[in-house]
């Protein structure tokens, strides 16, 4: 994910008080040493807000938290005014995929994630849907719309599974926002959500490096996605061109979006 910074949004109508309708700013932080050393770690550098894995982001393996340590970081959270907390997915989910075994091991992985969730008391699970390999996106929708409806039903309703939008590298599905809009208009759940990442809208071909180009940008998200369903922004600057086509993100203000695009 990088060390760069990220934003969370809490929207009118959640279940905690919103401060006067302000974004909030924080960062995704490890959880080495425990949950609650991930409110340390957003404390020492000013985070408001906070992202973390759910478990380690290159396995399958499965981390199990108990009900003390679970409170220990709610209480942790509370008591530090950060939030809200999202978990990131691990990044070999993809709901796309032709091989039946990783597709339920993809499915189980979210589902596990959103437990987690459940447990923290952290929002939602945001994750990269994954990739068609060339089959194409209309061949993998069916497959993807069920595999998020499943997640749904064998979840908690208080949690939101949150699409992020891809850079396009390897057939990846998510770069363009119909198909993001496409995907939630299909599940019709108000649990589905959305996370914009700048690097890979940037890479994707949306100039949001200058503010015609942002304007652009987000009236096409409103148009195909809805602002409404936007709930967290990874603001990351870019290692690649407008229109590279790849996830590689750099600090803020040392890429192609630059310090005067943000």
């Amino acid at each position: 994910m990088g060390p760069s910074r990220r934003t969370g949004r809490r929207p009118p109508g959640d279940d905690c008080t919103w401060k006067g309708g302000a974004m909030r700013i924080g960062a995704h932080v490890s959880t080495s040493g425990g949950l609650v050393r991930s409110i340390e770690r957003a404390q020492t550098i000013g985070a408001e807000a906070l992202q973390i894995f759910g478990a380690a982001p290159q396995s399958w393996r499965r981390k199990v938290y108990s009900q003390e340590e679970a409170g220990a970081f709610r209480a942790a959270s509370q008591a530090s005014d950060i939030w809200p907390v999202f978990l990131h997915g691990v990044y070999l989910v993809n709901l796309a995929t032709s091989v039946p075994e990783n597709l339920v091991k993809s499915r189980d992985a979210l589902i596990a994630d959103m437990h987690v969730c459940a447990l923290i008391g952290a929002k939602g699970v945001i994750f990269h849907i994954g990739s068609h390999r060339g089959a194409g996106f209309q061949q993998t929708f069916p497959q993807v719309v069920d595999s998020i409806r499943r997640v749904l039903d064998e979840t908690p309703e208080e949690t939101w599974l949150i699409l992020e939008n891809s850079a396009g590298m390897g057939n990846s599905i998510g770069s363009r926002f119909e198909e993001l809009g496409a995907i939630m208009g299909e599940v019709a759940s108000p649990r589905v959500k959305v996370c914009l990442d700048t690097q890979h809208a940037f890479a994707s071909g949306y100039q949001v490096a200058t503010a015609e180009g942002l304007a652009r940008t987000m009236e096409e998200f409103e148009r195909e996605v809805g602002l409404a369903h936007l709930v967290a922004i990874h603001a990351n600057d870019s290692k690649c061109p407008l229109g590279g086509g790849v996830d590689r993100h750099e600090n803020i203000g040392e890429g192609y979006i630059g310090r005067e695009g943000f």
